[in-house]
């Protein structure tokens, strides 16, 4: 892979590399009805910046592990971040026309196919995670580990409890506690199981997954708030949808609870705490997931 001159362009090759693997996870050759077949591709090659399953190959990295081993589990967190997003733009959940500048899965497809494809995607990704051990050796212990981490933290534990939680504060969230559950589900549970998959990959010892665990929902958090901050001030066009959606859904956020100023610093101790996490755990090539840490809390979409 060539030298990219900014960590941004980095980043755009990385996600170039995942959607042209993306664009195979669906072998023409499988019979699947056709209607199914575009419904998933239309939202998995919908764009987006790629960034779980970047995490997948630079965690496997920051470990002296093999990315093209990690690509595998790469496509499937975002198949399941991709099925939990069509599954939220239904009207019975967030009830959106648009993702990323584009009609949602349902008002192109239906709301009946848009579940199916939801569904579909998500069963993917468990079929994803075993061709880690299937084409690249990966030992099947370490397959199993990552497979058991996906239910986990994919699953009622994680982010759909996450969503859950997030549905049910629609009838009023009172304190920033329960904003942050949602939060640490929602959004950070899928990172942590990213940085934990690629550092199963790569062998990772407990100590080293305790890191990226850490680093992962340090970061996941910051995340997230820093959505909410653009939410507030970010620009339409980028974003790829309208602004100040929280306001009129009357959704409860950060900049709510603690203010505008108050949350961009806290997306700042957030970002420290996640690089001190990576730091002192010494791995062997940490350098490219502590530049992610700084990229995500500077973005503008």
């Amino acid at each position: 892979m060539k030298t990219t001159s900014t960590f941004g362009e980095y980043i755009a090759s990385q996600a170039e590399r995942v959607e042209a693997a993306l664009i195979e996870a669906l072998p023409a050759s499988w019979d699947v009805p056709g209607s199914l077949r575009e419904s998933m591709n239309y939202s998995l090659m919908a764009g987006g910046k790629r960034l779980r399953p970047i995490m997948v190959l630079e965690a496997a990295e920051a470990l002296g592990g093999s990315q093209a081993a990690a690509l595998p589990v790469a496509l499937a967190i975002e198949m399941v971040h991709t099925y939990s997003l069509v599954h939220d733009d239904l009207p019975a959940m967030d009830n959106d026309d648009y993702r990323r500048g584009k009609l949602t899965n349902h008002k192109v497809y239906g709301e009946a196919m848009a579940i199916l494809a939801g569904d579909a995607l998500l069963t993917q990704a468990f079929y994803s995670v075993t061709q880690a051990h299937r084409g690249f050796g990966i030992p099947a212990e370490r397959v199993l580990a990552i497979t058991e981490e996906l239910s986990f933290y994919a699953g009622a534990r994680g982010m759909v409890g996450g969503q859950a939680a997030d549905m049910l504060g629609e009838q009023g969230i009172t304190k920033l506690e329960e904003l942050e559950f949602i939060h640490l589900h929602k959004t950070s549970d899928l990172i942590v199981f990213s940085l934990r998959a690629g550092g199963h990959i790569a062998g990772a010892t407990e100590a080293q997954l305790n890191a990226l665990t850490e680093f992962g929902y340090a970061l996941g958090l910051a995340f997230q708030i820093q959505d909410d901050i653009l939410d507030i001030i970010g620009d339409e066009q980028k974003l790829g949808k309208p602004v100040k959606s929280d306001e009129k859904q009357q959704k409860v956020t950060y900049p709510y609870f603690i203010g505008l100023e108050a949350s961009e610093q806290k997306v700042k101790e957030l970002t420290k705490q996640a690089k001190t996490a990576l730091i002192q755990a010494n791995l062997p090539n940490p350098d490219r997931l502590l530049q992610l840490a700084d990229y995500l809390m500077q973005r503008d979409h």
